[in-house]
């Protein structure tokens, strides 16, 4: 029977080599394959926009540190949530905010969320009407002549065929007001019976109006054209178009709301136990509506999830779906029972984020069950982008953009380049005093910073594509400072290796009698490395983090390699008669390092071969 081959007493060297080489190889596969063949750049290196955000409120205690701090870390979890990585966040006095996003993020994105108060509530509406609408004009003759009576009949019908679908702002539950001849018809019929009677349209108070509602007129008994009707202002149509009651404390600001503006939409603001006017957050077949809101009924800080979906059965496009914790569950729940029992179009609530109406749709039951829905003709990019700030929750205070710049490079190109020859010049002085000091075995040293540094270069890379590391100037900084670690491992055990010589061992016992004291030198080194880099990651904010990171980083990248290439090297090369022998360009020749000579060539003579060499 064949015993079996003993392990050789240095193991099998080549096993190792073969899997951090194949581990190499494969990072350097992956980033030419994901196209992430490059770093990606902080802010100090490739430029990108700051954002300066002021604090403000009708309270002058609520502008505080500990809201400050508050604000900053949702600010931050936002923009690192939008895929925008490396973005500093900074208080900066007592009211202001600085965010930096790098180039490479979404910067438009980014800006129009960052100070986004983010403030949701659900509230019942209480009367609906569309804004700045504009009659068009006349296609016929009034009838307002000064002779002659009109002799056509109203032509639009009085019964309603449109009805509003849950989970949709753009149509409403017609009810039995002033607009209610209007509801069976399109909005430019609508618009064109106004424009037809503007008498009707200034009173509101008519369901079979003086004027044919279709706009056109049997002439005047003297056939003589009559005098042209005056075009009713915006505000008229949109007072005769009102569905629902608006609450006597919001008439007079209900009629003067004009959501057509921009500015006028985003000045919105109202107390939580208060009504309000409000305007919808994106036009409806052309208009803004303004709606008149009750006080709050949920409020957003009871939303504890929020995420994306797409709605695949009834092709209503993205939505937003909202999970409520157990105060928000037993809410809303209580207030869509109530808007159940309503005609509309009191029977729907709105979804307000921050003052502004993203849906307000038909309530048809009580919702149990803690979940709802957000819709609004999303794309994927918007109910992301909504998820995210509700997900992230509601800043303390409300900000004002005070500032937003696009930054050149604080250090710019050139301080990149200044960076990378301070690297190729630290890594030159390594390679020519490893070639110097110890020669052959400079080789090692110098093929392990290529495996670390191709390592460090693929990971970042990846990095940077995967999660969105950005390499700012204190990162150049980390990976040059990694080089002196790396080669402080390699002289590490070229040292234990050369005490052994000395000591007059052969080079393979010394190579394995040399690794167990260098390995715990090393690992003792690296782990302080290491412990002051996490420290500092944890304790810093900014740039200083980007060096902490890379620092830890490359700290672990050389155990891995002195670990899977250098030693298992070394160990191979001594098996080689050039390192073995001790060749005296080897860098382990016993002559150049004064060695000892070997124990058994010293033998001590007997005493009686002494007294016969003196005869």
């Amino acid at each position: 029977m064949a015993t079996p081959k003993s392990r050789p007493r240095d193991g099998y060297p080549g096993r190792a080599l073969a899997l951090i080489l194949v581990v190499t190889v494969g990072l350097v596969a992956l980033m030419f394959g994901t196209g992430n063949t490059k770093p990606r750049l902080g802010i100090d290196l490739a430029g990108g926009t700051s954002i300066t955000l002021t604090a403000k409120s009708t309270d002058p205690k609520a502008v505080n540190k500990s809201n400050m701090d508050i604000a900053t870390g949702i600010i931050e979890r936002r923009v690192n949530g939008m895929g925008v990585s490396e973005a500093e966040v900074q208080t900066q006095g007592s009211d202001t905010i600085i965010v930096n996003i790098p180039k490479g993020g979404d910067r438009q994105n980014a800006a129009d969320q960052v100070g986004t108060t983010a403030k949701l509530f659900f509230r019942p509406v209480l009367a609906v009407a569309p804004s700045g609408i504009t009659a068009p004009a006349p296609t016929g003759t009034p009838s307002a002549g000064a002779s002659g009576s009109p002799s056509a009949a109203p032509s639009g019908s009085a019964t309603p065929s449109a009805s509003a679908s849950a989970g949709s702002s753009a149509s409403h539950a017609p009810t039995a007001s002033a607009s209610a001849t209007k509801q069976g018809r399109s909005v430019g019929e609508a618009l064109a019976a106004e424009a037809a009677s503007p008498s009707a349209a200034a009173t509101g108070a008519s369901t079979a109006p003086s004027a044919p509602a279709s706009g056109s007129a049997a002439p005047s008994a003297s056939g003589a054209p009559s005098a042209q009707a005056t075009q009713p202002s915006a505000a008229d149509l949109s007072a005769a178009m009102t569905q629902g009651t608006v609450p006597p404390e919001l008439q007079a600001a209900f009629a003067n709301l004009d959501c057509s503006k921009p500015e006028v939409r985003a000045a919105q603001t109202g107390a939580d136990d208060k009504a309000m006017v409000a305007c919808s957050q994106k036009p409806e077949n052309g208009y803004y509506e303004k709606l008149a809101l009750g006080p709050a009924a949920v409020k957003g800080s009871d939303v504890s999830k929020a995420q994306p979906s797409l709605d695949t059965q009834t092709g209503a496009g993205w939505q937003v779906q909202l999970q409520f914790n157990g105060t928000g569950t037993d809410a809303f729940a209580k207030v869509t029972g109530q808007l159940a029992t309503q005609t509309p179009p009191t029977n729907q609530f709105a979804i307000v984020l921050d003052n502004q109406v993203v849906s307000h749709p038909q309530v048809n039951g009580p919702i149990p069950g803690g979940s709802a829905v957000i819709t609004g003709r999303f794309s994927q990019a918007e109910a992301q982008d909504l998820s995210n700030v509700l997900s992230y929750g509601a800043l303390p205070l409300e900000f004002a953009k005070s500032d937003i710049t696009t930054v050149s490079p604080a250090l710019g190109s050139d301080q990149l380049k200044a960076g990378l020859v301070a690297g190729a010049i630290g890594m030159l002085l390594v390679v020519a005093y490893s070639l110097v000091y110890y020669r052959g075995l400079g080789l090692v040293s110098i093929a392990g910073l290529v495996v670390s540094a191709a390592l460090t270069y693929s990971i970042m890379s990846l990095l940077g594509g995967g999660i969105g590391f950005a390499l700012n100037l204190p990162a150049v900084c980390g990976a040059i400072v990694a080089i002196g670690i790396t080669a402080d491992s390699f002289i590490v055990y070229f040292e234990r290796i050369r005490d052994e010589v000395r000591e007059g061992a052969p080079l393979r016992p010394a190579v394995q009698r040399a690794w167990p004291r260098a390995r715990r030198t090393i690992l003792v080194s690296d782990f302080v490395s290491f412990l002051c880099a996490a420290v500092l990651y944890v304790v810093s904010v900014g740039k200083v983090q980007g060096f902490a990171f890379t620092l830890g980083l490359t700290t672990a990248l050389d155990v891995v390699v002195i670990f899977l290439f250098t030693k298992p090297l070394i160990t191979l090369l001594a098996r080689r008669k050039f390192f073995s022998d001790g060749h005296p360009w080897s860098g382990l020749d016993p002559k150049r390092l004064g060695a000892r000579p070997p124990l058994r060539s010293s033998r001590r003579r007997s005493p009686s071969s002494a007294a016969v060499k003196e005869a």
